[in-house]
C-alpha cells in the first residue's frame, strides 16, 4: 500500500509540474490563435516564428551573452577560485563573504545597483546602455557561482600531485595546466554550465542594464506579453523545452556511459 501511495503521488507531483508544458507544446501546433479549442493540426506558427525578425535577434542576443559572458565568467572565477584557495584562512573567510553577496542580494537590488553605475559612467564618459553593460552585469551575478563549483575541487586535489610533477621536469606552469587543470575540470566545467543556464534564464538584471539597441530573449518577451500571447510564443516555448530536454539526455547518457566505462575497468 504504501509503494503504491508513493507511486500515486509522485505521478501526481510530475503532473502537476508537467502539465502546463504539455498544454503550451500542444496548442503550439493549434491552427488557430485560441488558448482552449484545438481546431486543427498546423505549423504557421512554428513558420511565424521563424520569420519573426525581433524574436531571432533577441534568441541570437540572448545565446552570444550567454556564452561570452560563460566564458570570461569562467575564466576569471577560475583564477578568483586559485587565488582564495591559496589565502590564508582568516583572509578567505572574509573574501568568500564578499564573494557571496551577488547571490545573497536580490536581483531587483543588483538590477537597479547597476543601472545607476551605467547611467552615471553615462553621464561621464558619454557610453550607452548596450551589449556591455549587459555582458558585464550577467559576469558579476555569474563569478560567485563559477567560484562556487571550482573551490570544492581545489579542496579535493592533493597536493603532492603538483609537487610530484616538478620533481619529475615539469615548470611550474606545465605542472599546474597538465595536472591541476584537468583535476579540477568537472568543477570548472559545471560552473560554465550554471553561468549558462543563469544567463540564458535572467530577466531582472538584463532588464535593468540593457539598452533599446540591445535586448535579450526574456526582455523581448517580456514587452510581447505587456500587449497580448502571440501563439508564436507557445511555439518558441516548445523549442526551449525541447532543447533543454535533450541536452539533459545527452548530459545524463554520457554520465551512465561513463560509470558503465570506469566499473567494467
Amino acid at each position: 500500500m504504501k509503494k503504491a501511495f508513493s507511486k500515486i503521488y509522485l505521478s501526481l507531483v510530475y503532473l502537476f509540474l508537467y502539465a502546463p508544458i504539455i498544454v503550451l507544446i500542444v496548442f503550439s501546433f493549434n491552427e488557430s490563435k485560441s488558448k482552449s479549442h484545438f481546431s486543427g493540426f498546423s505549423l504557421k506558427w512554428y513558420i511565424e516564428l521563424f520569420e519573426d525578425e525581433l524574436i531571432m535577434t533577441s534568441l541570437f542576443n540572448t545565446l552570444i551573452l550567454a556564452l561570452v559572458s560563460s566564458v570570461i565568467a569562467t575564466l576569471i572565477g577560475t583564477m578568483a577560485a586559485i587565488g582564495i584557495y591559496s589565502m590564508k584562512k582568516k583572509s578567505r573567510s572574509a573574501i568568500m563573504w564578499v564573494t557571496n553577496l551577488p547571490m545573497v542580494n536580490p536581483e531587483v537590488v543588483t538590477g537597479i545597483s547597476m543601472m545607476l553605475l551605467f547611467v552615471a559612467f553615462s553621464s561621464i564618459f558619454g557610453i550607452q546602455q548596450g551589449f556591455y553593460s549587459v555582458l558585464i552585469a550577467h559576469i558579476t551575478f555569474n563569478l560567485p557561482y563559477v567560484i562556487l563549483n571550482v573551490l570544492p575541487k581545489l579542496y579535493q586535489v592533493n597536493n603532492n600531485l603538483f609537487e610530484a610533477a616538478l620533481d619529475l621536469g615539469c615548470t611550474p606552469r606545465q605542472a599546474f595546466f597538465k595536472v591541476i587543470i584537468p583535476e579540477i575540470m568537472p568543477g570548472i566545467f559545471s560552473g560554465f554550465l550554471m553561468a549558462v543556464t543563469l544567463s540564458l534564464d535572467d530577466f531582472i538584471i538584463s532588464y535593468f542594464t540593457s539598452g533599446s539597441d540591445f535586448q535579450t530573449l526574456p526582455v523581448t518577451i517580456y514587452s510581447m506579453l505587456r500587449k497580448q500571447v502571440p501563439p508564436s510564443l507557445n511555439a518558441l516555448s516548445a523549442l526551449l523545452f525541447v532543447a533543454v530536454l535533450a541536452i539533459l539526455l545527452i548530459s545524463n547518457i554520457t554520465a551512465i556511459r561513463k560509470e558503465k566505462a570506469e566499473m567494467k575497468r
